[in-house]
């Protein structure tokens, strides 16, 4: 990874709007990938995987999604930081999400080299990579733990939770592929096979998966309390997967 440039700050759309952090692959592009975070923002974790993805010749995308209260973010895990991003998450809007996400999605397609656009999301960014399938149109939501799939009760969700409008992510054209834990506390076994009857209903092309004993935040090494090697490294592969056949 030595010779591999650094990510960097864009401007997405107008001056003094939505920022991304950007990380270019330096070889052949196979594809992009616009990565939605955790409510903890774009900090050490969400690079780290930009780097990886680039490595693998992937255009990484990663929009700013609190700009509009704070720019930039990019907090660690302690209960302090947390209550920071909880503030931040909670400010949010459903349909200035979705402007975002759609204003990222231009720049990962225009950068995408002829492939295809992937949303690869983790908590919060899971359930907005969702809602994104249900509006957008591109080739892969590959989700992490996302949470409100089937329930409301924030701005960022809005009154109708994104997999009520499951059909439309089968008629946008996004295959669905999802990770979660036996024990996360937010996305629950049942809610989990809720949202699996749901998409097969509305007749989503997906593939959903659960680990035995793992929690929320499985895949994120820098939070040793809730890491569980073994599932992150099965995730992954998958994802990798997903994405060299998808794009």
């Amino acid at each position: 990874m030595g010779e591999l440039m650094t990510g960097q700050w864009q401007q997405l759309g107008a001056e003094g709007g939505i920022e991304a952090y950007v990380h270019r692959p330096t070889g052949e592009v196979r594809g992009a990938v616009v990565v939605c975070a955790e409510l903890y923002g774009i900090n050490d974790y969400v690079r780290g995987i930009c780097a990886e993805l680039a490595e693998l010749g992937y255009l990484a995308v990663v929009p700013d999604f609190y700009w509009r209260d704070a720019r930039r973010t990019a907090l660690g895990y302690s209960a302090e930081e947390r209550e920071a991003g909880l503030v931040l998450m909670k400010a949010l809007d459903r349909d200035q999400l979705l402007a975002d996400a759609a204003e990222a999605l231009a720049l990962a397609r225009s950068g995408a080299g002829g492939h295809g656009v992937a949303f690869l999301g983790m908590s919060m960014g899971g359930h907005i990579a969702v809602r994104a399938a249900t509006e957008l149109r591109f080739e892969l939501a590959a989700v992490f733990y996302p949470g409100w799939l089937l329930n409301s009760g924030m701005p960022l969700v809005g009154p109708v939770p994104p997999l009520e409008h499951a059909e439309r992510i089968a008629e946008n054209g996004a295959f669905f592929l999802g990770f979660c834990g036996e024990l996360d506390h937010i996305l629950p076994p049942a809610e989990w096979q809720a949202a699996e009857q749901r998409l097969t209903a509305a007749g989503v092309a997906h593939e959903l998966v659960s680990y035995p004993g793992a929690r929320h935040g499985f895949a994120c090494a820098d939070r040793p309390a809730d890491y569980d090697a073994a599932a992150a490294e099965d995730a992954w592969q998958r994802v990798h997967r997903a994405l060299a056949e998808r794009l």
